[in-house]
């Protein structure tokens, strides 16, 4: 299967968690005997606005073990697991066969606010961070790797990873209750990245996956999902329930029965446990990209316009907010919040 273009924030997890007592939140990433190159590696990404670790290659079969035995307990709905995680690539590529080292980043980004208009009611519509510029990001991220190795003469390659459970696992970040990844200082508005690298790591800070100790005591975020894809009786997120799952679908596909139209609450994507987090108290206001569409605009999304029959205009609106390879599950997404004008 293809790897998606874009990462969605809480349906890759698949974790079976420990008390995090041995593990302070958001706790310093300390390596004895760090060799230099991967310490000046790591400061020149935080001078640059990111966050990142770097961990052994053999990590990554402890990922694929991971994934590997949770389905074979059967913790996961299998349509989900098809559609979302059999995608994952554990070997290392073919372009770098000698990678030392995976270096896992976080980068923060905001959302974005997309306003639609028919039959004057008026919507303004979140994208949850990471769906604009995702690629974009990746690129970014990539020239600046290619940049800092080169130096040093190493090299880098694209990852096919789990890269929540990864960035939770290297000290990078923990999960919330709601399945999500949280970094100090960008609460969940953030992107992960990853890559592979032929920089040699001897010791790293890999550790068993936790849930922070801010989640203890504290079901904000599952009261605030509709749809019970966040469980009082487990940890794993049920994610064949997380409206992401369904509104991420090809446009052919409907809702499900199920799924109360008054649920629905962005483009794309969901923020409904991430809005009531605590940890995104100082994020939660953070927009970046707006883009207004016209009542004619609107009705062209709804009726299913085709990419080739988009005005101009339009089409640039679409791709500042990365929602062109959207366009087939708009009329979707779109008609359950004007269902009344429609």
């Amino acid at each position: 299967m293809p790897q998606p273009t874009k990462k969605t924030t809480n349906v890759e997890s698949y974790e079976f968690w420990s008390r995090p007592d041995h593990y302070p939140y958001f706790s310093r990433h300390v390596v004895i005997g760090m060799d230099k190159s991967i310490g000046e590696l790591l400061a020149d990404l935080r001078g640059r606005g990111y966050q990142a670790r770097l961990v052994s290659i053999d990590r990554v079969a402890l990922l694929h073990k991971q994934l590997d035995g949770l389905r074979k307990k059967g913790l996961f709905d299998d349509a989900f697991f098809q559609e979302r995680l059999a995608w994952f690539r554990f070997q290392a590529p073919e372009s770098l066969p000698r990678a030392q080292s995976v270096i896992v980043a976080a980068i923060p980004r905001p959302q974005t606010r997309a306003i639609f208009t028919l039959n004057g009611d008026r919507r303004a519509l979140i994208v949850p961070p990471t769906y604009t510029s995702y690629d974009g990001v990746q690129e970014q991220f990539e020239n600046v790797i290619a940049e800092i190795l080169g130096r040093k003469g190493f090299s880098f390659a694209r990852t096919m990873l789990p890269l929540k459970q990864l960035a939770v696992r290297s000290g990078l970040g923990q999960y919330g209750r709601n399945n999500i990844c949280y970094v100090s200082g960008m609460g969940s508005f953030l992107q992960l990245v990853a890559v592979y690298s032929d920089l040699r790591c001897e010791e790293d800070g890999w550790r068993e996956p936790v849930m922070m100790e801010n989640c203890e005591g504290c079901e904000l975020c599952r009261r605030a999902c509709p749809t019970g894809a966040i469980s009082s009786d487990r940890f794993l997120l049920r994610g064949e329930r997380c409206i992401v799952f369904h509104n991420e679908k090809k446009g052919d596909v409907p809702f499900p029965d199920w799924m109360a139209a008054s649920w629905h609450n962005c483009v794309v994507g969901c923020m409904h446990c991430q809005r009531v987090c605590p940890l995104n108290k100082d994020f939660i206001g953070w927009f970046g990209e707006e883009e207004e569409f016209s009542e004619e605009e609107t009705a062209l999304l709804l009726e299913g316009v085709p990419h080739d029959k988009v005005p101009a205009t339009m089409l640039r609106k679409l791709e500042r907010l990365s929602l062109v390879e959207d366009l087939d599950r708009l009329p979707r997404n779109l008609g359950v919040f004007f269902k009344e004008t429609w």
